[in-house]
């Protein structure tokens, strides 16, 4: 091992400041060429990697409450938009991180006011997460169901809504940017509805008597 000189120092302070340089530049150059993120969502989308889960948004703290009641806009779709990509993957990340353990979350959960979902399938095999780009709920069949709801931006609580409808139709853009149309039902289909209500600043206690 070299012994530790104020040269060594300087070329190691040297490289900081360029590293840290270049990560500003890229975040201002983001902000400014980016459709989607205000530059404040692309600094919290890229603060850490792929790999971290992000900070859920919580009712009980009067800054998240008020971004959680607002409405999101729909996103741009564009296969090289690396916030996108890297929002879609750390949403995923903080839906299945063992601290949550959710079925569903939304854009907003996280800070970002964007129309994207992930659900869990539990209509399909092996139950996979799917993510879920601008979509809407084209039809609520009249059949209501019960349904057992909790939150993760509502801790500690767990109530009964009745207000469910027991099959929806969908509409949205996949992962890869393509219009799609499905029909969903059962307790998947209380979790898209979930979920886009979260789109509309709506919270499942909203349903309650």
């Amino acid at each position: 091992m070299k012994t530790f000189t104020w040269r060594y120092f300087l070329i190691a302070f040297l490289g900081a400041s360029l590293l840290l340089g270049c990560s500003k530049h890229s975040i201002n150059s983001l902000s400014t060429s980016n459709l989607n993120f205000s530059k404040g969502e692309i600094e919290l989308i890229m603060a850490t990697d792929t790999h971290s889960a992000m900070r859920v948004w919580k009712i009980d703290a009067i800054s998240d409450s008020l971004l959680l009641r607002q409405k999101c806009s729909d996103v741009i779709f564009n296969s090289s938009d690396t916030v996108l990509s890297s929002f879609i993957k750390k949403l995923h990340k903080t839906v299945i991180d063992s601290v949550n353990q959710g079925v569903g979350i939304a854009a907003p959960q996280v800070g970002i006011l964007k129309n994207i979902i992930w659900v869990q399938r539990f209509d399909k095999l092996n139950y996979p997460f799917e993510v879920y780009i601008n979509p809407t709920i084209t039809y609520y069949s009249e059949e209501k169901q019960p349904c057992r709801e909790g939150c993760l931006s509502i801790p500690n609580r767990i109530d009964t809504t009745q207000i469910r409808s027991q099959l929806i139709e969908i509409k949205y853009l996949d992962k890869d940017g393509l219009s799609r149309n499905e029909s969903v039902e059962g307790f998947t289909a209380v979790i898209f509805q979930h979920e886009i209500d979260h789109l509309n600043g709506i919270l499942y206690i909203d349903h309650l008597d």
